[in-house]
């Protein structure tokens, strides 16, 4: 130990006295912290300087129509970004931003296509669709900024989806307030209908059983209906048969009338001669027994008498005939009148004709009587004389009976059965006006029916939907009665209102940004350079140590035979090292004080990278002390795997999968770590292992030199000599 600390110190007087040496070391010294201060600086703040990168707006929307007010959301866009200074926004035809975006002029071009604010309007019809903008980018031109670009258009379609979105919820609660205040109006009418809902639940059954019987009374009034369309033909014919009958009757009844009007005076003049041949046969009858009788002159007056009966007994027929027809007449007009008064006539005419033959049989006694005179005369004179008498008495009888009849003829007989006849012809008048009313209401009559049945059939089927719908129903009623009575137990209707009646206003501001992020940082960095200051440190103070070993020899070339290899690894390592320490020092002063980086920790900052860079030196002494130009090499490798696969710029979860495989065997990973620690804000157990990683990797490479230095040297040496005999190797 001895011997190398001692070559340390010649190292140290031959820098001080040797002033090119001293200058050389000094710019090796200076020279790293340039390489992290530039990187630094550059990338200090890249995002603050986005209002310089030129994107194009392009504005083809035409506008749209809702519900009579006119919208053009692209207009409205280009207001807001007019205002918005995150780019530098430039406003022109969709030609000219893609020929510059092509050129390069315009890193991005955002277009709002014509049918923007129709799209978006088709948000109150039945089929919404999506709006779309269209952007373009020019990736070429660098890496870094199409990413910057694509947030930029994020951020537009995200303002106007949020824009869009508060307008729309704020419509939408304008209505939820109308429709709070609206329910809240209408309260006792929500009220009334949950009773109705209960009302209807009790009274599903009987409902159920109203439209069943209803059913079955519909089947039996259809029922009725066809028999009743059935029976309509036949209610016709009879009709029109009735009609025809009144006709043929009234027109009997006309002739009849007519017929008793010309019979009347016939029948009268009839019953006067009747009654005069009666007086007359009373009178010769009287004067005959006052008479001495001569036989000659009675043949005569026989005959006279005989003759005068048969006229009298013919015209007496002729009488009854008459009343008969009269009879049969009255009986035919039976249904024109009451019974009462057709038994009347039937008696009175009954009567008569009964009169009428009785009549008729004292003319026949009378006439046998007479033409037994001849026989009595022959035979028995007195007899005679008896016969006689009594032919007077029944002539005598005869003419009171003829007069009496003759008087009832006339005032009753006559008189009642005109009366009667005049009677049955207006009934029956008013029977074919009846007749003839009901014939014209017949096809009326037979279309209400007819509507009456299509009616009853739709109500039939009505009901029939009704009742198959009955159990669906019935379980709909139920289940909204539960729903009521359940929200009911968990909902009060005057909180639902509460809920609806809003600040319009309040809400808008709300969709329009529902979600506010209260960022805490928990290890705050001031900006990008500071976030990759740990970075750019140990890349830099790794680089310091390649200078080093490029230039510095790890070799004495004057040492002494009895100096061994070892104590030369370790008098040498000294010298680096202390070289390190200068150049660790002189970056991480640097960060703070020249660049003002916001180091949290800024002491702990400076002794992390004296840390850092005795471990760095350590490894890349070894290598080039142990493997000579092989161990610059291997140096220089070291340094590209450690860039690419530290974690020192992306996150290790985003790296290709080898370099999340090496990453926890690089010293970087633990370096840049253990100085984020230092910047942001110190955690002690990262800090511990992330040291004692680092300081593992340096014992591990010390041991290495220390035990294998001699011996590989050796080798390297035979092939450093054997390299430099080809003149392109020093």
């Amino acid at each position: 130990m001895k011997n190398s600390w001692n070559i340390f110190k010649t190292d140290i007087q031959n820098i001080s006295k040797n002033w090119v040496a001293a200058i050389l070391i000094a710019g090796l010294v200076f020279l790293p912290s340039l390489y992290a201060w530039l990187n630094i600086y550059a990338s200090w703040d890249p995002y603050a300087k986005t209002d310089q990168l030129p994107v194009a707006v392009v504005n083809e929307d035409i506008g749209a129509e809702v519900r009579g007010e006119q919208l053009n959301v692209g207009n409205e866009l280009i207001d807001t970004l007019k205002t918005n200074h995150d780019m530098k926004w430039s406003f022109t035809s969709r030609k000219t931003a893609m020929e510059k975006v092509r050129y390069g002029d315009y890193f991005a071009v955002i277009i709002i296509p014509p049918n923007f604010s129709e799209k978006l309007a088709s948000v109150v019809s039945d089929h919404p669709e999506k709006a779309d903008i269209e952007y373009y980018v020019n990736e070429k031109i660098n890496s870094i900024a199409p990413k910057i670009t694509e947030k930029g258009a994020t951020v537009v379609v995200q303002k106007v989806s949020s824009q869009f979105i508060s307008s729309v919820n704020g419509v939408i609660f304008d209505l939820f307030n109308d429709l709070g205040i609206e329910i809240e109006s209408d309260l006792p009418d929500i009220q009334n209908f949950e009773n109705y809902v209960f009302k209807l639940e009790q009274d599903l059954p009987a409902i159920y059983k109203l439209m069943t019987g209803a059913q079955k009374d519909a089947s039996s009034a259809q029922k009725i209906i066809t028999q009743a369309q059935s029976i309509m033909p036949r209610a016709e014919q009879i009709t029109t048969e009735g009609l025809g009958s009144i006709e043929k009757t009234i027109d009997f009844l006309t002739k009849a009338q007519n017929r008793l009007n010309e019979l009347a005076p016939i029948v009268e003049n009839d019953l006067e001669t009747v009654s005069k041949i009666s007086k007359s046969t009373n009178e010769f009858l009287q004067n005959v027994q006052s008479i001495q009788l001569d036989f000659t002159e009675l043949d005569r007056v026989k005959e006279d008498l005989d003759n005068k009966i048969t006229s009298n007994i013919q015209t007496v027929d002729s009488i009854e005939k008459d009343l008969n027809w009269l009879k049969d007449v009255t009986s035919s007009t039976n249904n024109s009148n009451t019974e009462e008064n057709n038994a009347e006539q039937q008696t009175k005419l009954a009567d008569a004709i009964d009169k009428t033959n009785k009549l008729k049989s004292f003319l026949q006694e009378a006439q046998t009587n007479a033409r037994t005179i001849d026989t009595l005369v022959k035979d028995k004179e007195q007899q005679m004389q008896k016969t006689l008498s009594d032919l007077q008495k029944i002539a005598q009888n005869t003419s009171v009976r003829l007069d009496t009849f003759i008087n009832e003829y006339k005032n009753t007989i006559e008189p009642t059965v005109l009366s009667e006849v005049a009677k049955a012809k207006k009934t029956l008048g008013n029977a074919k006006e009846m007749l003839t009313s009901i014939q014209s209401t017949l096809p009326e009559v037979s279309r209400t029916l007819n509507s009456t049945d299509t009616h009853i059939k739709e109500g039939k089927t009505t009901l029939d939907q009704a009742l198959a719908q009955y159990p669906y129903i019935n379980d709909k009623v139920i289940q909204l009665a539960e729903r009521i009575r359940k929200i009911q137990g968990e909902t009060d209707i005057n909180e639902i209102i509460q809920l609806l009646r809003n600040d319009p206003q309040a809400e808008r501001s709300f969709f329009e940004e529902p979600i506010t992020l209260n960022e805490n940082k928990l290890f705050p960095i001031a900006n990008y350079g500071t976030g990759m200051t740990p970075f750019y440190t140990v890349l830099a103070i790794w680089v310091g140590c390649l200078l080093l070993i490029s230039l510095l020899a790890t070799d004495t070339t004057n040492q002494e035979n009895n100096i061994s290899e070892r104590a030369v690894y370790f008098g040498r390592l000294f010298t680096f090292s202390a070289i390190g320490l200068l150049q660790a020092l002189i970056v991480t002063v640097g960060d703070i004080l020249l660049l003002g980086v916001d180091v949290k920790d800024s002491i702990w900052f400076i002794l992390f990278g004296f840390l850092i860079s005795f471990v760095f030196m350590s490894i890349v002494y070894t290598l080039v002390s142990v493997f000579g130009d092989i161990g610059k090499a291997l140096a220089i490798i070291m340094l590209v795997l450690q860039i690419a696969g530290a974690g020192g710029t992306y996150p290790v979860v985003l790296l290709p999968e080898f370099f999340q495989t090496i990453n926890p065997a690089l010293p970087f990973t633990y370096a840049v770590d253990i100085m984020r620690e230092a910047v942001g804000g110190i955690v002690w157990q990262r800090v511990i292992r992330d040291a004692s990683f680092l300081l593992l990797f340096s014992l591990a490479f010390l041991l290495f030199g220390t035990f294998l230095k001699e011996k590989i040297n050796r080798q390297t040496k035979r092939m450093l000599k054997k390299s430099r005999e080809s003149g392109l190797f020093h």
